[in-house]
């Protein structure tokens, strides 16, 4: 089958083999860096249910998970309301925390995201994400560790969605322009409706 198969992509933009060796590389860097610690992965529901579990594969010392799900009500300008959806079961204070996102790309939510994990005095508070769309970006994030930084076009697969859709999909491919509501390269420029099934 054709890495092109689905008939909504226009092109691979990462295919599956290019992505897994990233995260191999990731997955080192995250182990030399919190070695002799127990750090806590924080999965950001639902883009991160690819990339979490292959990251976790490949971090070789002692870590543990939580999950937190966020919804962002902003209109298509983004001005960044932010709602938790479901939040974390573990208490974070004293411990070291690692954010991890799908996507950054207005850097909105997830600033929201930081300043709130921020005031549960964590010891350490860092960010790793599997893209980086600093072309969209509103807001300065402090992100620690990136897989790719890519181009403004809309992207899916690999955890990434349009209307709940592509996520299953094994590369990060570029969402044809012919798609009914086709949203444009950010994300954060989607209505309230078309941004209620992502997180």
């Amino acid at each position: 089958m054709s890495l092109t198969a689905h008939p909504d992509i226009k092109e691979v933009l990462l295919p599956q083999k290019k992505i897994q060796q990233r995260i191999r590389e990731l997955g080192s860097e995250i182990t030399s860096d919190y070695a002799g610690k127990c750090p806590t992965l924080v999965g950001v529901l639902k883009g991160c249910v690819m990339f979490l579990p292959d990251l976790l594969k490949n971090i070789s010392i002692d870590c543990s998970v939580d999950f937190i799900c966020l919804s962002s009500y902003s209109g298509t300008y983004s001005t960044g309301i932010v709602r938790i959806l479901l939040d974390l079961r573990e208490n974070i204070q004293g411990r070291d925390v690692l954010i991890v996102e799908d996507i950054v790309d207005s850097g909105l939510t997830l600033g929201y995201l930081f300043e709130n994990l921020r005031t549960r005095r964590p010891r350490s508070l860092e960010i790793c994400t599997l893209l980086d769309k600093p072309d969209c970006r509103k807001v300065h994030i402090p992100i620690k560790y990136t897989g790719f930084t890519v181009p403004d076009r809309f992207v899916v697969g690999y955890g990434l969605d349009y209307h709940e859709i592509y996520r299953n999909l094994p590369y990060v491919g570029v969402l044809k322009k012919s798609v009914p509501g086709y949203p444009g390269p950010c994300r954060t420029a989607r209505t309230k409706k078309q941004r209620a099934g992502s997180f």
